[in-house]
């Protein structure tokens, strides 16, 4: 008769077989709540994203130059990210813009194109008839004066739009832990309460919080509008690469949490759903485009930041082909 295998199992062997089946039980709960919180990231983002969605009000809620709807699922599209200036604690349909990022997303190449856009760009805005800085169009008509005179001043349709203000890059930020970034000199810069030079950093590679990071996309007090739009698309990058690091799977969150309250857009979440296979590619190439140009002042004494309207071209060109739009011939 044969003894029972727990009675000749020596105490290493038992001890082992406890460890392996701990060990096993902790990796099934751990699965276990990854899928939970999986589910719960989930419903949570479709349900701030169904909170924050506020259409445009253009007709058929389709971009003037468009000749049909537009869907991400199926088609190369923009969207404009918005970052609204409510420092001075207005409201944030009569503040200004201080960051404008134009967003195309190629599906078939697996590309997107980032444009920033100078805040002082001296341009025609239709909703007040006359020029002046594209910031302003904000101030002026909310998001859709704002699209429609990026659209105006680009000839490149405006798809869709993510506003976000202050309060929601700085706690997203917080929510990630901060990023790392190479700071180009030492400045100091208001907080995202005005508080005059409350911020102050070192020039070099370091750790930035959300205050802090908001000031380096804020400050251009030893560069220009062009270098801080740069710096804004370097930051971006970093925040994005912060997010989707095996690190922040656990902080999603409280992410969430930080853009629920301080965001508005006319995607939906199927919409955004789609844009997940830009994220998941390790090939995506993400290329940042600019707008070339001097800073003048004109004769009603404000600063203005003319673009060379021969880059200006270019830039609509490389942007309506990048959607596989028709290249119009500028000189006809």
């Amino acid at each position: 008769m044969q003894n029972d295998n727990n009675t000749n199992a020596t105490p290493a062997q038992s001890r082992k077989k406890k460890w392996i089946l701990i060990i096993g039980a902790v990796v099934l709960l751990l699965v276990a709540g990854a899928g939970v919180y999986a589910s719960h990231i989930y419903n949570k983002t479709e349900n701030i994203v169904e909170e924050s969605h506020e259409e445009v009000g253009r007709e058929n809620e389709t971009s003037e130059l468009r000749d049909v709807s537009v869907d991400p699922v199926e088609d190369n599209v923009s969207v404009l990210f918005m970052g609204v200036d409510n420092s001075e604690h207005r409201d944030e349909n009569a503040s200004r813009t201080d960051a404008l990022l134009l967003a195309t997303f190629n599906k078939d190449l697996g590309s997107i194109k980032l444009l920033s856009i100078p805040r002082d760009t001296y341009v025609y805005v239709r909703e007040v008839g006359y020029f002046t800085k594209i910031n302003h169009a904000h101030f002026f008509g909310g998001t859709k004066a704002t699209l429609q005179t990026v659209e105006d001043f680009l000839n490149v349709p405006v798809d869709y739009y993510v506003r976000m203000n202050f309060n929601a890059f700085v706690e997203v930020v917080d929510a990630l832990g901060g990023i790392m970034f190479d700071v180009p000199y030492a400045f100091s810069e208001s907080d995202s309460d005005d508080n005059k030079n409350a911020i102050y950093l070192e020039a070099g590679y370091q750790h930035l919080n959300g205050e802090e990071a908001l000031a380096l996309a804020r400050t251009r007090k030893q560069d220009s509008d062009v270098e801080r739009g740069k710096r804004q698309q370097e930051i971006i990058t970093a925040v994005a690469k912060k997010a989707t690091s095996a690190s922040s799977v656990f902080k999603l969150g409280d992410v969430l949490d930080a853009i629920a309250p301080n965001m508005k857009t006319n995607l939906t979440f199927d919409h955004m759903k789609s844009f997940l296979a830009y994220g998941l590619d390790e090939e995506i190439k993400v290329e940042d485009v600019n707008l070339d140009g001097v800073g003048t002042r004109h004769e009603d004494g404000l600063w203005y930041y003319d673009v060379y309207e021969e880059n200006r071209i270019e830039v609509e060109q490389e942007l309506r082909q990048h959607l596989d739009l028709e290249i119009e011939d500028e000189g006809e």
